[in-house]
């Protein structure tokens, strides 16, 4: 399989105005077990995430949200469909050329920070880059270390941080590599509201001023309102899909999937 492919039938048109994608699924199935006790965590999912744009992705417990986002990272591999990360299709990757493209092209924010507490913050933000051999963009690194108001901290442990402090250096991590898109999984789930008001609105930059690429997978309504766009999913389908979201239009939309 060609890693250049084309896009799949059934792929909805919605690149950006440059027509860029950062990230696509084709009909994207996903199984969890064997036979008559098989889960169904995604069934037939097709989507596309165009670059320089901020999605949210919600639904019920069980959903199939967090499967999505691990597939379309290329942490897990579906059981049926394609997956793209750009013009480069993942779905039969092996391992070694998989972890390449997750090294070039994406970066991660996790609830848990997933920090070395034996390097500082400093290291830690640049670890992606010392792991793949690059220099580190020092201007970037400004501005980015700027942008999550980590500059006095840079010399810390994560252990001299509070949560709030640990989630804004995960996420410069996760910028300072340049990735064509970020995956970000409950990103505020371990933080007090200021906290996690903090790295959305920090995320929101990174889409409006650096021409990221943003994807979230939440339960909240309000970190949903600072997306683009909010994709619902459930039962292994996207059932719905709301533009310039707002906390009580979420609200409402995932009080009707909680009725089904």
């Amino acid at each position: 399989m060609s890693d250049e492919a084309t896009p799949a039938a059934g792929v909805p048109p919605t690149p950006d105005r440059d027509g860029h994608f950062a990230a696509r699924i084709a009909e994207g199935v996903k199984l969890y077990g064997e036979g008559e006790t098989a889960v169904r965590a995604l069934d037939g999912v097709s989507m596309t995430f165009p670059a320089g744009q901020f999605t949210a992705i919600m639904g019920p417990s069980g959903s199939g949200k967090s499967t999505l986002m691990q597939c379309m990272a290329g942490l897990d591999r579906l059981t049926g469909g394609h997956t793209w990360l750009g013009e480069t299709e993942i779905t039969a990757l092996d391992e070694k050329r998989l972890t390449q493209v997750r090294r070039d092209k994406v970066g991660f924010v996790f609830q848990a920070y997933n920090l070395v507490p034996t390097l500082t913050v400093e290291e830690n933000i640049t670890l992606p880059l010392d792991i793949a051999g690059r220099k580190v963009d020092r201007s970037w690194f400004d501005q980015v270390v700027d942008a999550v108001r980590m500059r006095d901290r840079l010399h810390h442990r994560p252990s001299e941080l509070s949560g709030g402090q640990q989630q804004r250096a995960a996420a410069a991590r996760a910028l300072v590599a340049r990735p064509e898109i970020v995956f970000a999984d409950e990103p505020t789930g371990a933080l007090d509201s200021r906290s996690g008001a903090e790295l959305l609105a920090f995320l929101r930059r990174a889409v409006d001023e650096f021409g990221q690429t943003v994807v979230i997978v939440t339960h909240d309504p309000n970190a949903a309102s600072h997306a683009d766009r909010v994709l619902f999913l459930n039962d292994g389908h996207i059932v719905d899909e709301m533009e310039a979201p707002t906390a009580e239009r979420v609200l409402d939309r995932m009080k009707t999937l909680g009725a089904q």
